[in-house]
């Protein structure tokens, strides 16, 4: 993805330019409506615009390769769930201070709570693993205002124009952030090796990761997380900001610590455990990505281009 603008082609300049002055034009339109209508009115927004885009579709395709595991939902109410959600995120993430308050307020249920206190009194690093459900953020802003000050790996948005205010945005719920990336995984490295607390999602993707049943079906997930904490002592520990009825508060939930043993049986008990949540709120998690993409192995140093692994 480019990091300059300089690096576009002349036609996606203009797309990326033009997309995020909308964005951004819409954001800022938005802010001129007090916090508890424009957190559900961008819910609405997205799900409509999402429409437009396919979306729904996506949320369909995924629902019937995940079948029978959940063929009581009906695709078109999972849709609006999701869309509403990722939309009152959107909001939540451009508004500061409403959104802080709330995220601060929101009560911290779980083992988890208590592993990170250990942790921190020890001196210990610590990896918060989380996903694309509920906001993410909330449960950061949550532990920061406890005094967790905390790192975070984020990745950057495709569209450079639309990505430097999307940055200066999630800052606001705390830094340092890493970015994706060599650089990225070298400042976060140095930040554990310190003692430091960091979250990252562990729920998209992840091109050389392994195949983990997630709902039933194998997705290609990354091991990073589990190895990062066996390498550096960190305990590992799922949270997740779980969004209240009233679609404006949250509870952050912290699961129990996963316990050391090798990176492949520590990322099934994630995965395992985002399941478990997923299936209690099934609607609060982002089934709009591309999670069961094909695996592609990647030839391992020492292996001809192109050679699969046993």
């Amino acid at each position: 993805m480019p990091v300059d603008p300089s690096e576009l082609s002349t036609w996606s300049h203009v797309k990326y330019f033009g997309s995020n002055l909308f964005l951004r034009g819409l954001l800022l339109g938005a802010r001129l409506v007090p916090y508890r209508l424009r957190v559900p009115l961008m819910g609405r927004l997205v799900t409509a615009m999402g429409r437009l885009a396919g979306f729904d579709k996506r949320v369909r395709s995924n629902l019937d390769l995940v079948s029978p595991e959940l063929a009581e939902l009906d695709p078109g109410v999972l849709y609006r769930n999701v869309s509403d959600n990722a939309g009152r995120m959107i909001a939540e993430i451009y508004a500061g201070s409403p959104f802080h308050d709330r995220a601060k307020a929101a009560p911290i249920t779980g083992p988890g709570l208590q592993a990170l206190e250990e942790a921190r009194a020890a001196g210990r690093p610590v990896l918060l693993a989380t996903a694309h459900f509920g906001n993410y953020d909330a449960a950061r802003a949550a532990l920061f205002a406890r005094g967790f000050e905390m790192g975070a790996l984020y990745r950057r948005m495709a569209n450079p124009y639309f990505n430097e205010h999307y940055v200066a945005a999630i800052k606001g719920n705390g830094e340092p952030l890493f970015e994706q990336g060599k650089r990225g995984m070298v400042e976060l490295v140095r930040h554990l090796k310190k003692g430091g607390i960091a979250a990252i999602v562990t729920d998209l993707h992840a091109q050389g990761g392994e195949l983990i049943d997630f709902f039933g079906k194998p997705a290609v997930t990354s091991t990073v997380p589990a190895e990062l904490a066996l390498k550096f002592g960190a305990a590992l520990i799922p949270v997740y900001a779980v969004r209240q009825e009233n679609g404006l508060d949250f509870e952050i939930v912290m699961s129990a610590e996963v316990p050391p043993s090798d990176p492949l049986t520590m990322t099934k008990t994630l995965s395992a455990d985002l399941e478990a949540i997923v299936r209690k709120h099934t609607g609060q998690w982002f089934w709009i990505h591309r999670r069961w993409k094909p695996f592609v192995p990647i030839a391992r140093p020492g292996r001809q281009a192109g050679q699969a692994e046993d």
